[in-house]
């Protein structure tokens, strides 16, 4: 885990969630800069602007779910690390996860919390 700035893309349709999700990383990583993204459509629109570090991404979205914007984000922005963050966690999302053939750094439940956070952060 560096401590250097980095930059955080959080994509998830609640406003409530995206902020918790800042205000979490934040909380460890102060220097830290973030970017909201309210769907996998909008994400996609901020990486032409914005190269991050790390992606945090939940799975249940409109317009595009969590699976194929985390299989587009690597298309596009292949360095960033990609970490999970949502209330579907059962096996067979996890298995389908690892069947994607992309390397997440966590999958962590909501509601995020400083645990799930710190598994972020070290998976980076």
């Amino acid at each position: 885990m560096a401590s250097d700035v980095k930059t955080v893309l959080i994509v998830d349709d609640s406003s409530v969630s995206r902020m918790m999700v800042q205000n979490h990383i934040s909380d460890q990583m102060p220097d830290w800069q973030f970017v909201h993204a309210s769907s996998g459509v909008d994400a996609l629109e901020k990486l032409k602007t914005v190269t991050p570090d790390l992606v945090t991404l939940d799975l249940n979205m409109p317009e595009m779910d969590g699976i194929e914007a985390a299989q587009r984000i690597t298309e596009v922005c292949p360095t960033a690390r990609i970490a999970i963050v949502t209330a579907n966690i059962q096996d067979s999302m996890r298995r389908k996860l690892q069947g994607l053939g992309i390397f997440f750094v966590a999958v962590v439940e909501k509601p995020i919390n400083e645990a799930g956070v710190r598994k972020i952060l070290f998976g980076m």
